[in-house]
């Protein structure tokens, strides 16, 4: 299973004035843990199109435990859970202090022919390659 972590200091720019982060700059984190993980496979957004293919985010879910704080560390680990026919990516936000969970999340992509613009069902053999798994 492919994993990538992150440490993030939360920048003052990020947070409300009670120096909590607003809720919104979750998804700007989860986007950098990923871009990490799909690095991590040589398969990042440049790889995608190259190969012929962009994948965009068709569902995410986010369920928020507790606040991340101005100055505080976090810690966001992605991880890569389905690849036959979609990439779903889980994601958990911790304290890098404590461990103390903040947030969990996931997201869909699905793979688009660049061409024809149409959505794939069943994810490309370049990522299988990528993975270095065997295509079903």
């Amino acid at each position: 299973m492919h994993s990538a972590e992150i440490i993030i200091d939360v920048p003052f720019f990020d947070v409300d004035a009670m120096q909590v982060v607003w809720h919104g700059h979750y998804v700007k984190y989860l986007e950098v843990a990923r871009c990490e993980l799909l690095r991590s496979f040589n398969y990042d957004y440049t790889d995608m199109s190259a190969s012929g293919y962009m994948w965009p985010i068709v569902d995410m879910q986010i369920k928020y435990v507790g606040s991340a704080l101005f100055a505080h560390k976090i810690k966001v680990k992605a991880t890569l859970k389905e690849w036959q026919n979609r990439l779903k990516i889980d994601y958990l936000i911790t304290d890098l202090a404590s461990g103390k969970k903040l947030t969990k999340a996931s997201t869909i992509q699905v793979a688009i022919d660049i061409n024809s613009k149409e959505m794939c069902f069943e994810s490309p053999a370049v990522l299988f390659e990528k993975l270095g798994l065997p295509q079903p």
